[in-house]
């Protein structure tokens, strides 16, 4: 039995900022979603999501913008490097003190 990949087009992709700008421009020149996504070669529904987001990020439909969605992925990546920062610098101060510590305590002055 083979076990087969799923398709490329099931799998999501993610499109250049420029692109999904010129889509945007296409559609509102005037030309038919579904044509545009059949001259490009991407879904219909993909082009709703982007022109509903410009409407959200331009302030013509409520809800959260564009910026407002990556700060916190920009911050819970920072996070995370933080924590690992950390982890490592604890790991090492255990490892140091094990190296390091006093046999007997200090030598008495004479």
């Amino acid at each position: 039995m083979t076990i087969q990949q799923p398709s490329e087009a099931l799998m999501p992709r993610s499109y250049p900022s420029e692109f999904r700008r010129k889509v945007l421009d296409l559609v509102a020149s005037g030309r038919k979603v579904a044509e545009v996504a059949q001259l490009l070669g991407i879904s219909d529904q993909t082009i709703y999501v982007w022109r509903r987001q410009h409407l959200i990020d331009t302030g013509q439909l409520p809800g959260s913008n564009s910026t407002g969605q990556c700060e916190p992925a920009a911050a819970r990546k920072r996070i995370a490097e933080l924590e690992a920062g950390l982890a490592v610098q604890r790991r090492a101060a255990e490892l140091l003190g094990e190296v390091m510590s006093p046999k007997g305590g200090s030598k008495p002055s004479a």
